[in-house]
């Protein structure tokens, strides 16, 4: 996660213990993503910001951006940052109601990552790899293309099936502030 999750936690004076009890998740999962041991779930993530009391952008260390047209820019011609399992690409203006994510699964959460979910609509898309969408108890096999539109208040979770690394494009919108 691009952010010190410590630094955010501990300016608010919270514990992990009130972080926990805020955002609803436990004080061990929380603990491995302040010492960069794993990283969040998109509704992880809006989890935690909200219990901070911070949009998802000050969480992953974007300016605010007031300017109606938002670019955000490649790196070395890849989206997001390559190095992180989550990047924010789009969705940085706190008054837009969809966010974009560059998601990069790994082979092994399979078993121990959490479904996630969350308010609003996603729209995925696979851009590289091969990737099994679990929606509940139906699992899909997606490759690149391949693109799937579903409630996010429907417990999810990725998994990279291939050895190349993995990406998908995802789209959260969400009636109102994330």
């Amino acid at each position: 996660m691009p952010l010190n999750l410590k630094f955010l936690r501990l300016q608010r004076s919270m514990t992990l213990e009130q972080l926990s009890s805020r955002a609803g998740l436990t004080r061990s999962y929380l603990s491995k993503l302040e010492r960069g041991l794993s990283a969040p779930s998109i509704g992880s993530a809006i989890r935690i910001s909200n219990a901070l009391s911070i949009s998802l952008e000050e969480m992953y260390g974007q300016e605010k951006d007031h300017d109606p047209i938002t670019i955000v820019r490649s790196k070395n011609g890849k989206p997001g940052d390559p190095a992180m399992h989550l990047s924010l690409v789009a969705g940085i203006n706190p008054e837009r109601v969809m966010r974009a994510f560059i998601i990069r699964p790994s082979r092994t959460a399979k078993r121990g990552r959490m479904m996630s979910e969350h308010e609003g609509e996603e729209i995925l898309f696979v851009l590289t790899g091969r990737i099994e969408l679990v929606i509940g108890k139906r699992k899909e096999v997606l490759k690149p293309g391949d693109c799937v539109q579903f409630s996010s208040t429907m417990p999810h979770k990725l998994t990279a099936l291939t050895k190349e690394p993995a990406s998908a494009l995802v789209v959260i919108a969400v009636n109102g502030i994330l």
